[in-house]
Formats: structure tokens, sequence, C-alpha cells
């Protein structure tokens, strides 16, 4: 679809985020994990980018990474580029002042994140006046029953408990304070987990409206790929973590060019699956990941190179990058032409 494509042209060259390198160290009595290793990501205006991976392969660290939400004894160093400046080397201070406004999060598990001695009026009270301390009671109330609204919450509801709402009217409320003060990039941590089809469907059909009417940049993170077809422009695959593939939705879905991705893909249900599939193996101890690819212990296309280097980031076309040595390039032959590897498993030509 012609349209589409530049469209998403168009979102890309307008990055709203810049992720250059990141990289997030969570300290421990021994070696240091690893939970996010070298990331780099764009996400353009009004674009939603889905974030994708098993357990335990970084995609929440991601997150929080990029908001400055680490908790005390992790390291994060490299560029998250927002509004011409450097988030991983801003002060607290200064971090505190742009989540809300500019930067929203809405978290995993609603019930656990709204104060349980609070109405839900209390929460928005508090949420809007922490930014904006000028505002009267009556335009507090105004845009939090305006925003409540938007998210199917009835005015009705507004002095109720958390414990009074069900999970998905919870995790519709999670949304809207998010939402209040009109941020510019959202980051969606699981927005549907535990949630019914019914709901689920009614949290994307909320997610789209926020793209289309708020003009809202969106990092969904999830292990739902059917909620990445549904709802996003982009994605991009956590292994390990490191992005290992990224492209948009379609062409990434029609031929994946990881194998990792093309298992994720394989390991999903829909109503022609005849048999179920699965990864063998479980993700690495992001301690001491595996060298060279950290997936190539569980690979079913690993060659001898996949365990000794490193794979390079190749372009695959517009938009689309992997990081797999199946897609080359051929690795180098040292000058003293001493090659630990089979010519022939890095596609290597005999020299004339």
């Amino acid at each position: 679809m012609p349209g589409r494509s530049r469209r998403r042209r168009a979102l890309s060259s307008e990055a709203v985020l810049q992720v250059r390198n990141l990289r997030v160290y969570y300290g421990t009595p021994g070696a240091p994990v690893r939970a996010v290793d070298g990331v780099t990501l764009d996400i353009g205006e009004s674009e939603v980018v889905g974030l994708v991976g098993e357990s335990g392969c970084g995609k929440s660290t991601l997150g929080r990474g990029i908001l400055g939400l680490l908790p005390l004894g992790a390291r994060a160093d490299g560029e998250v580029l927002y509004g011409g400046r450097n988030l991983v080397m801003l002060p607290p201070k200064e971090l505190r002042r742009l989540a809300g406004p500019d930067l929203g999060l809405v978290f995993q598990e609603p019930m656990t994140r709204l104060n349980p001695l609070l109405r839900i009026s209390d929460h928005f009270r508090e949420t809007l006046k922490q930014h904006e301390a000028n505002l009267s009671d009556a335009e507090v109330k105004r845009r939090s029953l305006e925003t409540l609204g938007r998210m199917g919450i009835p005015p009705t509801r507004f002095n109720q408990y958390p414990h009074e709402f069900s999970g998905g009217m919870r995790q519709r409320i999670m949304i809207a304070l998010a939402l209040v003060l009109r941020p510019k990039l959202l980051v969606a941590d699981e927005p549907t987990t535990s949630l019914d089809v019914i709901v689920e469907g009614q949290i994307l059909a909320l997610l789209a409206d926020l793209k289309r009417n708020f003009g809202t940049a969106l990092l969904l993170i999830t292990h739902n790929l059917g909620i990445v077809a549904e709802a996003c422009d982009r994605m991009a695959v956590m292994y390990a973590g490191k992005i290992v593939e990224e492209g948009p939705v379609r062409e990434v879905f029609a031929e994946p060019a990881h194998p990792y991705t093309r298992e994720l893909l394989r390991s999903t249900i829909s109503l022609e699956t005849t048999e179920l599939h699965s990864i063998p193996g479980s993700p690495p101890n992001l301690i001491d990941p595996p060298p060279g690819c950290r997936f190539h212990p569980r690979c079913p296309d690993a060659m001898r190179v996949c365990s000794l280097l490193e794979p390079i980031e190749q372009r695959l076309g517009e938009g689309r990058r992997v990081q797999c040595w199946l897609h080359g390039p051929q690795a180098r032959i040292p000058a003293d032409g001493e090659l630990p590897l089979e010519r022939e498993a890095i596609g290597v030509a005999d020299e004339a």
C-alpha cells in the first residue's frame, strides 16, 4: 500500500525520540546484569512502535531506561535524545519536570500502581497539581473527567476507590492518568496483561484514538504479537538485551529476517494452528550472556561463526534492520591469514 509506506517515511523522519547505543546495567554482588546492551531505536511523531520478546529480554528495562525511571543500583549510559537533550545525562529534578507533560508511562498491573487509600479523583488531583500547580479545582475536575470520558469511565465513578473497578477499567484509569497531562511520548508496558479479549480490544481502540486525536508517539511493550499486528506501525524484536530485528509490522510478519523473530511468529496460535510450537530453551543469563550471537544456543540455523562473533547490523531495505549472520556481511580474514572459522560457514570464497 503506497500511501501507508509514504506515511511511515514521514513518521520516521520526524523522530520524537532517538535512542542511541543505550545500555542499562543492574549491579549485583557478582557481575552486573546487562539488561539493555547497546540499543538504538527511533520513535516518530504519532507513531506506534511495538517492542516484543520473551520475558527477561529487557523490554521493561528499556522502557524505564528511556524515561529515566530506574531503581537504585542501576546504571545507564548512551543517548536518549528528546527535544535536543540527552535524558540519560539530565539530573533527576529535570527528568521529573518532563515526566507527565512530555513523557508518560502506563504500568503493568494497575491495581499495584493505584493507591488503594485514595479515590480516583485524588489520583488525578495529585497528578495535575504536581505539574500545573496553578490549576483551579474546577479545572482539575474538568480535565480529569474529560480524559476519563475518553476512556469510557462515567463521571459518576470519579470519587470511587480503585478496588471498586474491574481490571479493565483500572487499566483505562491508568491510561487516563498518563494522558491527562497530554504527553508527547507514552511508554505502555503490557497494557493488556491479564485482560480478557473483549477488554483488550477496547484498550487497543483507545490506543488508536490516542494516536489519532492526541498525536502521541507510543512505545507499546507486549508479548502479544496479535496486538502488534493490529495496533503498531513498526516493531522491534528484543532478545537478551539487544534489538535483533526492526521494521514495518507488515514486512516483518510477512518475511521475518531473524530466526528468533521467525520462531516467535511460529509460536503464536491462530485459527490455522494445527500443532503447538515453542522455542527450545530459555533466554540466557544476562550476567554472563553467550559469546557471539546471543540466540545461537537456541537457533535452528546456527553456524559456527554465530558462537564466535557478534553479528553486525545489516540494513535490508528502508526502515528494516537485522543482526544475524544469515544476512552477512562476510567476516574479514586477518592479515596473517588465520581464520578460526570454516570458510563455508561465513561465506568467504577461496582466493584465486
